[in-house]
């Protein structure tokens, strides 16, 4: 039998809504922003600091510099630049290029330490509002503590994930304020991010239905969503939009092929965060024991933030990213009734789990970042700045190294073999490329043969061998010149040099 609860836990109805407007509220302390901003802007720089340790950090990060070096020499997004993710982040590594120039990732690197200061500072205005000070600077600090609980290659890239937590944040402060032309804005952001970044609709849906779903109210919501998005599709390519981000990814979208590869991914990142989360998961789940917790909306953002890194079943360790901001608020609805030495407990924990994440990111070799410079360094050495190369693997970043354009708009050979992340089963293949990805391919080297393609497959089930089309081309038009740890560079026959 369970004790009786305290009347402090017997109080945790107040978790839910926000107090009404009309109800007193205590004064807020005039010292209270001074105090917490240096402190929670101190904690997202040293939360960041392997993030400036490498060059870049993930295939992301490589695939993001050169999509954003094609556009600034002309390429159109989603025609001759593609990927299968929204134009807000490639277009903000362009800005960040054509401010500070393309040989250096430092200034993305900047702006994430931004995104993250201000998800956490969101969180507070949330969490304060509805549960009072101590709150607010339990979910901030919170937050940045666990949001560098996963490999540092997921945790510490300028990726994706975290350039739409600050929308994700934005949309639930929006909404919880009743701001719903906002909110939806928002909303759009964080969809424009990252498709899966529109998950945060349901809990933001959900508070428009609580605060009595006026159809002025719904009509704002939607207008604010459809607004932004539609605009994006109308200034890029309409159709090209809509395949690249929504349509065009069933194959990748599949679980078939490497099944217990990916359940394996999947168990690992999320022991991985739960270790990471070892401060906050405890009082959630003791409250959860004692008395029903409310907030009812934030555990529908936690519901379909996981949902989001369910879609494609990848499991990759930065889609784990998006659970973080809800975890953080619910780690402080519990503990604000709980003790205050079960506070302190938390975040000593979560203090000492981000010091462990930190280390790694510090010490831990890179050596598919070293393997990738190698072959930038003979690709360097072995064309011209106005020569175009094809790397035959799932590196993008060599293209940045090098300094040399690709010789395609398909920047990986996972647009056209459907390979992606460690899946070898039957499902890799030219059948299962992009649809019309390889005529486009065929045609894009027979009109500006690369002066060397690079086959970085290594033994994955991508390789030439199992890819006719580019076996022909090597035979007839390449020859192999070097090798370099089990990639083969080949150079195009008869080119002068």
């Amino acid at each position: 039998m369970l004790a009786e609860p305290s009347a402090s836990l017997r109080s945790v109805r107040t978790l839910g809504p926000p107090r009404p407007r009309t109800e007193q509220a205590p004064a807020p302390s005039a010292r209270y922003w001074p105090r917490l901003l240096p402190l929670l802007a101190a904690l997202a720089c040293v939360t960041r600091i392997p993030s400036f340790r490498w060059p870049l950090w993930s295939p992301d990060e490589g695939y993001l510099a050169v999509q954003a070096r094609m556009l600034a020499d002309g390429g159109e997004l989603y025609e001759t630049v593609v990927d299968r993710k929204p134009p807000l982040v490639p277009w903000l590594y362009e800005g960040a290029f054509a401010l500070f120039g393309d040989a250096t990732l430092l200034p993305l690197k900047v702006l994430a330490v931004a995104a993250q200061f201000l998800t956490a500072v969101l969180l507070v205005c949330v969490a304060r509002r509805r549960w009072g000070d101590g709150a607010g600077r339990t979910a901030g600090v919170l937050y940045l503590l666990v949001s560098v609980g996963l490999n540092p290659e997921d945790a510490q890239a300028a990726t994706f994930e975290v350039f739409m937590l600050p929308c994700t944040a934005a949309a639930i402060w929006c909404a919880d304020r009743r701001r719903w032309r906002a909110a939806g804005a928002a909303v759009a952001c964080a969809f424009l991010a990252k498709q899966t970044g529109g998950a945060v609709l349901v809990p933001v849906a959900w508070l428009l239905w609580q605060a009595g779903g006026a159809r002025r109210d719904v009509l704002r919501l939607g207008v604010g969503l459809c607004g932004p998005v539609l605009a994006v599709a109308a200034v890029t390519n309409p159709a090209g939009f809509l395949f690249w981000t929504v349509t065009g990814s069933g194959a990748y979208a599949s679980f078939t092929g490497s099944e217990l590869h990916v359940l394996s991914r999947w168990l690992t990142n999320a022991a991985i965060l739960a270790a990471a989360c070892a401060g906050i998961i405890p009082p959630v789940v003791r409250v959860l024991r004692i008395a029903r917790t409310g907030a009812t909306e934030l555990w529908l953002w936690l519901a379909s933030s996981a949902g989001a890194v369910l879609v494609g079943f990848h499991f990759f360790g930065h889609y784990y990213l998006q659970l973080t901001p809800p975890l953080a608020l619910l780690g402080a609805a519990a503990l604000q009734i709980l003790p205050r030495e079960r506070t302190l407990t938390a975040v000593s924990v979560s203090a000492g789990a981000c010091a462990l994440f930190l280390a790694w990111g510090m010490l831990a070799p890179r050596p598919e970042l070293a393997h990738a410079e190698r072959i930038a360094g003979e690709v360097r050495a072995r064309t011209s700045p106005g020569d175009r190369v094809l790397v035959w693997g799932m590196h993008p970043e060599t293209y940045w190294l090098a300094d040399r354009a690709p010789a395609s708009r398909y920047l990986t050979a996972g647009l056209l073999t459907n390979y992606s992340g460690g899946r070898d089963g039957p499902q890799v293949g030219e059948k299962y490329a992009v649809d019309g990805a390889w005529p486009v391919f065929r045609g894009e080297l027979a009109a500006g043969p690369p002066a060397l393609i690079v086959d970085d497959s290594r033994g994955k089930p991508y390789g030439p061998d199992r890819v006719p089309s580019l076996r022909r081309i090597l035979a007839v038009s390449y020859r192999p010149v070097l090798r370099v740890e089990g990639a083969v560079v080949y150079e195009q026959v008869g080119r002068a040099r």
